[in-house]
């Protein structure tokens, strides 16, 4: 084993305003007593230059999107360039007209941009409106080298998705960063607000665990008011934190204003994964992702095609399953993590999820399938 490597994370949890100016401020002073405190790798929450606009649908907003490279990579790569550390952003993009993402940069020690990501997973939720501001990013999960390492970085709503962490990990991310504007609904019942945000924390500290990999998750504080005054507005609640590869919390902070500095051990990892190979233990054999549709396809051995072909004819024709094809697909997924009901679906439903059986074999009866057993 190789020595060693500790990085020294600073976490900047923040509470904004609608003055974009004011907010800046604060995050540079900040950034630069985290940096006098030792960080060597500072990472922001989403969207940190101003309030979360997502609550209601204002056309207005867009003027406050920017170009990448832009004002803020100007601006705050020249502090990263100042202090010598590697700084994660989170921007509202202008990629073009009327095309926009939320979109994290990622800024060297000498101010250069090291890579971006742009946001996959886009909520439209109550006081998340998220699909009227951002389009899917079109940059897959790709991990962005630094000279601190190699970040997987991943936005908020991404945090719920196993599979963005897991194809990070696969891409070679020494580390899963996610920064995350998310908050509770201000009427919501306290066992709810509860409930909420330990499952945030929860799935996360997953994510650390089946991936053998820290995972640093930057969120913001304060009460906005919805704009609308349909809802009572968003209690962000904070709680940035980080988690080891076992998923053992290294630092959680409170609901207020806070900067903290953590050390993590990326040579743990390397560690952790040969005591808990999980990595090597799945069975790509049976299923297979293909990045480019997002389609999580079954690999079923070809004898039950036949049956389920002839059955499908006899009971439904050969088009109904057409339809429930997706159904049945992200019910694989999820039975194929929670229980062995999975088993019965596949049998059944083979032909409709495998990417090997193709469209239905009309000429199959079912006599064929009853000889096929």
């Amino acid at each position: 084993m190789s020595e060693k490597r500790i990085l020294r994370v600073g976490l900047i949890q923040q509470a904004n305003t609608a003055d974009h100016s004011d907010n800046k401020r604060r995050l540079k002073e900040a950034i630069r007593s985290a940096a006098a405190q030792g960080a060597e790798l500072v990472v922001l929450q989403e969207l940190h230059n101003g309030l979360y606009f997502c609550q209601t649908e204002d056309v207005n907003v867009f003027d406050q999107a920017e170009p990448i490279p832009g004002p803020s990579t100007e601006e705050f790569g020249a502090l990263a360039a100042e202090l010598g550390i590697v700084l994660v952003l989170s921007l509202f993009e202008r990629r073009a007209a009327g095309l926009y993402h939320n979109t994290s940069v990622v800024l060297e020690r000498d101010g250069s941009i090291a890579g971006k990501y742009r946001k996959m997973h886009i909520p439209d939720d109550p006081a998340y409106y998220e699909k009227f501001y951002f389009t899917p990013g079109d940059l897959g999960f790709e991990p962005i080298e630094t000279s601190v390492g190699t970040l997987g970085i991943l936005v908020c709503w991404d945090q719920w998705y196993p599979e963005a962490a897991r194809l990070m990990a696969l891409a070679g991310a020494e580390m899963l960063i996610y920064p995350t504007a998310i908050g509770y609904e201000s009427s919501d019942v306290v066992e709810e607000q509860s409930r909420q945000s330990d499952a945030w924390q929860l799935v996360q500290r997953g994510h650390a665990v089946a991936n053998g990999l820290p995972v640093i998750t930057v969120n913001r504080v304060g009460h906005e008011e919805d704009p609308s005054g349909q809802t009572k507005g968003i209690r962000f609640w904070g709680r940035s934190f980080v988690a080891g590869p076992q998923g053992e919390l290294l630092c959680e902070l409170g609901q207020e204003e806070a900067i903290q500095i953590v050390e993590v051990n990326l040579t743990r990892s390397e560690s952790v994964r040969r005591w808990w190979p999980f990595l090597r233990d799945r069975r790509i054999d049976y299923f297979e992702t293909d990045l480019q549709a997002g389609r999580f396809t079954m690999q079923i051995p070809r004898k039950y095609h036949a049956i389920y072909a002839g059955i499908s004819r006899r009971i439904y024709g050969g088009k109904f399953l057409y339809i429930q094809k997706y159904f049945f697909v992200y019910a694989e997924i999820y039975f194929r993590i929670y229980g062995n009901l999975a088993a019965h679906i596949r049998k059944f439903y083979a032909p409709y999820t495998s990417a090997s059986s193709g469209t239905l074999r009309e000429r199959a009866d079912f006599a064929s399938a009853k000889s096929a057993l």
